[in-house]
């Protein structure tokens, strides 16, 4: 499974691009492993909206499949600036480009990022489970 070398990832599956952008905004989204344990997302519900805080680790959203339904941890703390509305409407584009389109958030960094995994860590850490 793929695990882009260029992102951070949390424990709970969501990854992080652009921490050393010089505007401090990164782009957040869950990793092809939750995508793929979920199985097809049929519904996403964010808890919080542009111009809204959210906390690391703390509960975002909601992502509903047909299997279950999982919630998505903040790996990141700051002000959300964006919301890709694209997932809201088809949040099937999750499951088909976890890394790209399917990107969900887009957060300015209001603290240091705490405990984000490399990719060697993140990838570890799904062969164990």
């Amino acid at each position: 499974m793929s695990v882009p070398e260029q992102l951070r990832y949390s424990e709970e599956h969501e990854w992080v691009a652009g921490l050393d952008n010089e505007d401090g905004i990164v782009t957040i989204g869950i990793t092809a492993h939750a995508a793929d344990a979920l199985g097809e997302i049929v519904y996403l519900e964010l808890h919080s909206g542009e111009g809204d805080t959210i906390e690391a680790g703390e509960p975002c959203g909601e992502l509903e499949s047909t299997k279950s339904v999982s919630d998505l941890y903040a790996p990141v703390s700051g002000e959300i600036t964006a919301v890709n509305q694209a997932v809201i409407d088809e949040p099937k584009v999750i499951n088909d480009d976890p890394y790209g389109e399917g990107w969900i958030l887009k957060v300015r960094v209001s603290e240091e990022p705490g405990d984000l995994l490399d990719a060697e860590s993140y990838s570890k850490l799904i062969e164990e489970s």
